[in-house]
């Protein structure tokens, strides 16, 4: 099943997290396809960087992990591009003054409504985000 993996999860997946566990055992117990956006990506890589910034690990680590995301990205979830209507839609999303929003999750959130697809994540309010607009959500 195609299943949108916001930054939390990939993240969690390729460097060393406090859900890299579970994120391992969603990926390995579950028949998903991940999809991950050019936007996902973008934060995927702030992430790494700023663990290169604050000094939790060294620039060669950073440099491998961001190559190994790289060649999973190509290889298995595919790159969905960002489009203006994604940014309408987030834009919608964060006027509705009930969902507690910030504007990264609403792309995420755009999108995963766009393509129709469940929402991995580990952000407790983007899912109920996620869930009050009808979206679908995966348990990770």
């Amino acid at each position: 099943m195609r299943t949108y993996f916001d930054a939390s999860v990939i993240v969690a997946l390729f460097m060393h997290d406090t859900f890299s566990e579970r994120a391992d055992e969603f990926g390995r117990s579950n028949a998903v396809v991940p999809v991950v956006s050019d936007f996902g990506a973008a934060e995927f890589s702030s992430a790494v960087a700023r663990r290169v910034r604050t000094g939790d690990i060294p620039i060669d680590r950073a440099r491998v992990t961001l190559s190994r995301f790289d060649r999973c990205h190509s290889e298995i979830a595919g790159g969905i591009e960002i489009g203006p209507g994604d940014i309408a839609s987030a834009a919608t999303f964060l006027r509705r003054l009930d969902l507690n929003l910030r504007t990264p999750d609403a792309i995420h959130l755009a999108v995963t409504q766009r393509l129709s697809v469940p929402l991995a994540t580990f952000d407790g309010r983007m899912a109920a985000a996620a869930r009050t607009l009808g979206l679908s959500t995966v348990q990770v």
